[in-house]
């Protein structure tokens, strides 16, 4: 584990926790590296094979494990977290790329600043499931659709993997 993050509240030999979760490791840009890190410790790496980053196995802020496979729930797919179970936070991943998409939104042309803005300002709603999710999501398709050019394919690798279930259907109903 690198020395930049907590090592997590748990001894590794532990069982998976209370409600039949294992433990993740994700690498911070989001790679998942092994979605059960307690049952399967041979899969387990210190710094991501894909992209070089370190990995972590719980959250920053709470030091709560992040939740990997479900017992019994094989052979589905696992999919990232975005944000923290127990207290919220977003991983570093899903901050490092709501960072990157707001700065592209800054600096599209074809938008004034103040739809520079508003496109930006509605990114956040677009990754947490709520009641403005909606409108942020057809605001985002309007101005993607005037801003014209590649901005809706850059958007989409960059938020793809971080967005709502409802902005992706939205916004793009063939992903995943």
């Amino acid at each position: 584990m690198s020395p930049l993050f907590h090592d997590p509240p748990f001894d590794a030999n532990d069982p998976p926790d209370k409600e039949g979760y294992d433990t993740a490791q994700i690498c911070l840009n989001g790679h998942c590296i092994n979605s059960s890190y307690i049952e399967y410790p041979e899969h387990n790496e210190e710094f991501c094979s894909s992209c070089g980053q370190p990995t972590i196995t719980a959250c920053k802020k709470c030091t709560a494990p992040i939740r990997g496979y479900l017992r019994g729930s094989y052979p589905s797919p696992y999919i990232v977290p975005s944000f923290c179970y127990k207290c919220g936070a977003p991983y570093p991943w899903t901050e490092n790329r709501l960072s990157v998409a707001v700065e592209m939104a800054k600096e599209l042309d074809g938008l004034n600043d103040e739809e520079r803005n508003q496109l930006a300002a509605s990114l956040d709603d677009l990754v947490r499931e709520g009641p403005r999710t909606s409108l942020a999501a057809t605001r985002f398709k309007k101005l993607i659709t005037k801003a014209g050019g590649v901005a809706g394919e850059t958007f989409k690798k960059v938020l793809v993997d971080i967005a709502s279930e409802t902005a992706k259907k939205m916004l793009w109903p063939d992903a995943r």
